[in-house]
């Protein structure tokens, strides 16, 4: 009887064992697929992550139903180029699920505005303005001959005369139907002297218009460095014991978006085409964290 009572003992000592050893084994190999997962799966990050250098200080993801005032301002027609359209119109300056429409449209009531096409835009001139940072835009723009969407800035209040000597800085200009955008720096240096290579002022870069795209700008003290998609584009830097008009750029600018229709660098628009749209998802800025 003590025998057999040992041998039971036995058996039963080695299945707890073995039961022992499996949990084991399983634990480990769960935990090791499990880091392999982590080591071999790409992170996910977030924005607020992806800008750990930069403090965001002002944005509109245009959440509301009605375009928010305290930030914006509608733009207004003026003798520019780009301005000869511009309309309060509110089919032109709409938010629809959770986006900004800005549209261009054949005008078809001239009794008060006889106008052509008319096209809307807004601002944050004298509202919000800032001076070295970094600016963020997603926008989706629908093509057209003769459309011309703009995400750009100008000096709030300007320090140096009229322009172009407070400069301008455009984050995305787009012409009809272009696989390309243009971004680029003005200046009494680059329009007036003639100085667009020296450094160079602008650059072109592909994008696929009919997506989402974020254009942006992180501006220093002594350089803007303009991107596409997170990609960095080019580089206009501060040149050292140059013509003071070259770098107007140490001034608070505020923030221009619009959808223009016609002018000398876009050419005629094709009443056809339209109407036309730039849809911006929404607009970050942010300061850097020393």
């Amino acid at each position: 009887m003590l025998y057999t009572l040992s041998i039971q003992n036995i058996n039963f000592y080695l299945q707890q064992k073995m039961k022992f050893l499996f949990f084991i084994v399983v634990t480990l190999g769960f935990t090791f697929c499990t880091y392999s997962q982590k080591d071999t799966q790409p992170i996910m990050m977030s924005a607020k992550e992806k800008n750990n250098h930069w403090n965001l200080i002002w944005e509109d993801s245009f959440t509301t139903k009605d375009l928010d005032t305290s930030k914006w301002s509608i733009i207004e027609r003026n003798n520019a180029d780009w301005g000869n359209y511009m309309s309060s119109n509110k089919e032109l300056i709409r938010i629809k699920r959770g986006k900004l429409h800005l549209g261009g449209i054949v005008n078809n009531k001239r009794e008060g505005d006889t106008v052509p096409y008319l096209t809307g835009g807004i601002m944050s001139k004298g509202k919000f303005a800032f001076k070295y940072g970094k600016i963020e835009i997603r926008a989706k723009l629908e093509q057209a001959q003769g459309a011309w969407p703009a995400l750009w800035m100008l000096a709030d209040q300007p320090q140096y005369g009229s322009y172009p000597r407070n400069g301008e800085i455009d984050l995305m200009e787009h012409l009809n139907y272009d696989s390309i955008i243009y971004q680029t720096v003005h200046s009494y240096y680059t329009l007036n002297l003639g100085n667009e290579t020296n450094p160079l002022s602008s650059s072109t870069s592909r994008v696929d218009s009919a997506k989402f795209n974020t254009y942006a700008m992180e501006w220093f003290s002594d350089k803007l460095i303009f991107s596409l998609n997170g990609k960095q584009t080019f580089t206009y830097p501060k040149l050292e014991d140059g013509d003071p008009s070259q770098w107007p750029f140490d001034q608070p600018f505020y923030i221009l978006m619009d959808m223009q229709l016609g002018g000398k660098w876009v050419g005629k628009v094709e009443p056809k085409d339209l109407p036309v749209k730039m849809i911006v998802d929404w607009v970050r800025v942010y300061k850097r964290i020393d």
